[in-house]
């Protein structure tokens, strides 16, 4: 017989059982039942179905309940059971209620008598908690349920125990039944499920199901019912859901079953809430209060409550989702005040930096001298985990504590480098914040304040801030804010109209780093005086390029480098920033060293570097967090380095991609004008192409940008202006920068220019396209000296010189597999092959089979030919030597040749002697 006919899966044993004892009930048959479990296993729901079948056979049922908030009442539980029993005497009342004289065993005598001609089932639930005087009443019932028609019923948690209502004390005559509840198996989850949902579940939303309730049934019943009553499906793709409403239910029986504890046991739950299991139970009793460790039992009584388990020396919550839950219930003060202590005491314990930290994110100010070092460590190790929203808290905290002007500052800048990667407005305003209050020492707080947010290109408002602090400032931070101020670049012209007073002007052979690098690029930016600005670069880095100097001075003294041609020392000297960049976490001021070496490279010809460099400065930095002022320039680069590939669908994406509002006033924006003009050029979209080149020179002529080593928008819109028929004003663009390249004098530059002229001039165009190439044969930009190679080549082949251009044309194949297969060089190289003719080597593939050797098989073997070893193969590609070796190992067997000689002679004979590889 069910018990009143409702299911309860996982309890039908139970069921089974408690439906017995009512029958034999009727049969006059007495016993003592006793139902055992964690609260919410059903115990309560057990007692109420046996109480309505008992009701139903017409039985006299009499209930109660214990609670904690009555324990100390006298009779308190069983007042509750008789007072709705007819027949008690006015003393008994009396007694029941505390009003009478004391009275042994009330009503006692009442219940027995009545219960001989009645069936009576007792009903009292959380026995855990009687008062000490029912404690008593009800051993004696016990021992006298011989005498009448009657079941005792109890069920409590697992601190019930049997002997707690004298059972040991019953007749043998009386039956006496303990079932203890378990947690539900996955075939009753399984039966839950389907009764609440009204439907089966899938195998994985049972199995989740389980897992988040842990199989209480009350937990899996409630969440259950919210679940359906928002109308989900008990489906795979629900779980999300259900685990999100099971672990709020989770924790509102967290807080019930709390609400039933001593105040000593929700005082060592909040403990493990806070700490987990981080300390060990004497430290655990320690935080938790001092009658902790003195209260018996106390260990038990929480596991055997479902809120704790044991674990090594100690407990740990059960369920530790539900920490929120019961940490929210303690005022706020308290709740630091607890996690303060609680630091304090895992760092005794020598507790990991991570957990100690996680502890004091949630205290207030400790005070204590280790606080600041442990949060610095977790913060360095969550940086170098790429957790970047924990690096800032712990910096943050770590700004709570009492800190003197000088280390205050210094946490300060140490927070807005990282500030960059996830709140870059805030990084700005903490840093202009610096800038105006410094750090009340002699240390130069101020201008590091300064050159961390410019570097990322955040001029303006710095700008404005480091106005305000110059006429305040002295010595060594006064001239180094100078300095900073002149590399802002808001018009880049020494236009004194707008300059704020109190402002020093820059000297025109400064000593100063940061002076020194903005006389440089000032210099290189008016194409005047190239000597100067390249002893000024070099001079930034031999007064102070140690670790630690200064960010901006550096990088602009490398980005002067590249236009004086001095690319070797510009890429070392970047390769140093990096390195410190990093080592400091910078990684905004990181990704500005990365952009620009991403520049020299593809100045070089190096695709693959440049490409990589692009690539890693969006990994250092995600192009949404880049400063409005620089995300021109990263654009740039990229629509550069897809043209160059010869990725014409790639780079007209990239530059249809739209730029910050705000990005047209910073100092990259033409470099974007340029890159899209380039794009329209190749695109065909002949008088877009010309207009944005027009675009570019004006926006560069309007900020005092004259150097064409910049950008050579002169030449490129000269192209446009020939393609037009506009012959005249071609010639004088290119004349024009052929004058300012020779007044800078870099030969690249000058180069470029000659180049220019060569593409567009009538008469004589073989001599100064073969005067360009001489000028850029001897400069490291390789890339220029490759475009240069393929004018004069084909300008060649148009004058009827096929020989000539042979040569040529074997150069042009050793760069471009050397460098980049994928180059948009090839198809052109190719095409300018095929016209030497088979009598004019040089050009051709070396062998039927050098098609299947793969890109970096063609490159390693192209180096061989040239006469390299194979370090510096491997040195020239970035790879290893044993990567060489396993490289031309595969060249050999597909070529069918046995080793370097035969490859070495196989390439010469194909140049037709020349030093280089077809």
């Amino acid at each position: 017989m069910q018990l009143h006919g409702l299911p309860f899966p996982g309890r039908e044993r139970e069921q089974a059982m408690l439906a017995q004892t009512v029958a034999d009930l009727g049969r006059g048959r007495s016993s003592v039942v006793t139902l055992i479990g964690r609260p919410g296993y059903g115990q309560s729901r057990l007692l109420n179905l046996a109480a309505r079948l008992a009701e139903d056979q017409g039985f006299r049922v009499l209930r109660a309940k214990a609670t904690p908030g009555e324990r100390d009442v006298r009779y308190g539980v069983v007042g509750q059971l008789l007072a709705p029993m007819e027949g008690l005497t006015e003393g008994t009342l009396k007694a029941l209620t505390g009003h009478g004289p004391e009275s042994r065993l009330p009503g006692l005598t009442e219940l027995l008598r009545t219960g001989r001609d009645r069936p009576t089932l007792l009903v009292v639930d959380d026995v855990e908690w009687l008062d000490p005087a029912s404690h008593r009443w009800f051993g004696a019932l016990i021992r006298r349920l011989s005498d009448a028609r009657m079941v005792l019923l109890v069920s409590g948690t697992g601190r019930l125990r049997p002997g707690a209502c004298s059972l040991s004390t019953a007749p043998q005559q009386v039956i006496t039944l303990e079932l203890e509840l378990a947690p539900l198996a996955m075939r009753d989850v399984a039966a839950t499920v389907a009764l609440i949902c009204g439907r089966p579940a899938d195998n994985a939303f049972t199995s989740a199901a389980l897992e988040a309730s842990a199989g209480n049934p009350q937990v899996l019943s409630e969440a259950l019912r919210r679940f359906t009553k928002r109308g989900y499906a008990p489906v795979a793709g629900r779980v999300p859901e259900l685990c999100a409403i099971t672990d709020a239910v989770g924790g509102e029986h967290v807080l019930r079953v709390l609400g039933g504890l001593s105040d000593t046991a929700v005082a060592v739950v909040r403990a493990l809430a806070v700490c987990g299991d981080l300390l060990d139970l004497s430290l655990l009793y320690a935080l938790a209060g001092p009658r902790a460790a003195s209260e018996p039992g106390l260990p038990e009584t929480l596991q055997e409550s479902g809120l704790a388990t044991a674990s090594g020396t100690g407990l740990r919550l059960s369920r530790p989702e539900a920490r929120s839950w019961i940490l929210a219930e303690m005022p706020g003060e308290e709740r630091a005040e607890l996690h303060a202590r609680a630091a304090e005491l895992a760092y005794r314990a020598a507790v990991p930096d991570e957990d100690i930290a996680r502890l004091l994110l949630a205290a207030g100010p400790v005070d204590e001298p280790w606080v600041i070092p442990v949060l610095r460590r977790t913060c360095a190790a969550a940086l170098r985990a790429g957790r970047t929203a924990q690096a800032i808290a712990c910096l943050s905290r770590a700004l709570e504590e009492p800190l003197d002007p000088a280390p205050r500052a210094q946490l300060g800048l140490e927070l807005a480098a990282i500030e960059v990667l996830a709140a870059p407005e805030a990084a700005g305003r903490r840093l202009a914040e610096i800038i105006r209050t410094g750090d009340g020492g002699p240390g130069r707080i101020r201008a590091r304040a300064a050159d961390l947010g410019l570097s990322r290109g955040d001029d303006k408002a710095l700008r404005r801030a480091i106005a305000d602090v110059l006429p305040s400032t002295y010595g060594e931070e006064r001239v180094a804010l100078a300095g900073l101020f002149w590399l802002t670049e808001s018009d880049g012209q020494d236009d004194t109209d707008l300059i704020p007073d109190g402002i020093p002007p820059l000297p025109d052979d400064p000593i100063c780093p940061a002076q020194a690098a903005a006389r440089a690029w000032r210099l290189a930016l008016r194409g005047d005086d190239l000597p100067t600005a390249r002893a000024l670069a070099q001079r930034v880095f031999t007064v102070d390029g140690s670790a630690g100097a200064l960010i901006l001075p550096r990088l602009t003294a490398a980005r002067t480098l590249l236009l004086t041609d001095d690319l070797d020392e510009a890429e070392v000297r970047l390769d140093v920033l990096h390195t410190d960049l990093r080592r400091r976490h910078a990684r905004a001021a990181a990704a500005q060293v990365l952009a620009v070496r991403g520049e020299l490279n593809l100045r070089r010809g190096r695709l693959d570097m440049a490409e990589r460099d692009v690539a890693a400065a969006e990994r250092s930095l995600p192009r949404s967090l880049w400063h409005r002022y620089t995300v021109p320039y990263l654009m740039a680069a990229r629509i550069l380095i897809a043209l160059e590939n010869g990725d014409l669908g790639q780079a007209g994406v990239l530059a249809a991609g739209s730029a910050p509002a705000e990005s047209r006033e910073g100092a990259s924006w033409g470099y974007l004008l340029f890159a899209r003009a380039l794009v329209a050029l190749k695109q065909d979209r002949i008088p877009e192409a010309l207009e944005l080149f027009r675009a570019t020179g004006r926006w560069q002529l309007g900020r005092g940008r004259i150097n064409p080593a910049l950008m050579p928008w002169r030449s490129m819109a000269a192209r446009v202006h020939d393609t037009l028929g506009d012959h005249g004003e071609a010639r004088r663009l290119t004349e024009e920068e052929l004058a300012l390249a020779r007044l800078w004098g870099a030969p690249n530059t000058i180069g470029w220019a000659q180049l220019g002229v060569g593409r567009v001039v009538r008469e004589g165009r073989v001599d100064r396209l073969r005067e360009a190439v001489a000028t850029l044969r001897g400069t490291p930009a390789r890339l220029a000296y490759a475009g240069a190679l393929m004018e004069l080549a084909t300008a060649e082949f148009d004058a009827g010189n096929p020989r000539a251009a042979a040569p040529l044309v074997a150069e042009l194949f050793s760069f471009v597999i050397a460098n980049r297969s994928s180059s948009k060089l090839v198809a052109r190289v190719r095409e300018l092959s095929e016209r030497t003719g088979p009598s004019a080597a040089g050009g051709r593939v070396p062998h039927p089979e050098w098609e299947t050797l793969t890109e970096p098989e063609q490159r390693t073997a192209v180096l061989v030919g040239l006469g390299h070893g194979n370090r510096e193969i491997a040195e020239t590609l970035s790879v290893t030597r044993r990567t060489v070796e396993l490289r031309l190992s595969g060249a050999y067997r597909k070529l069918g040749i046995s080793g370097r000689a035969e490859l070495i002679g196989l390439l010469r004979a194909t140049k037709g002697g020349g030093t280089g590889a077809a």
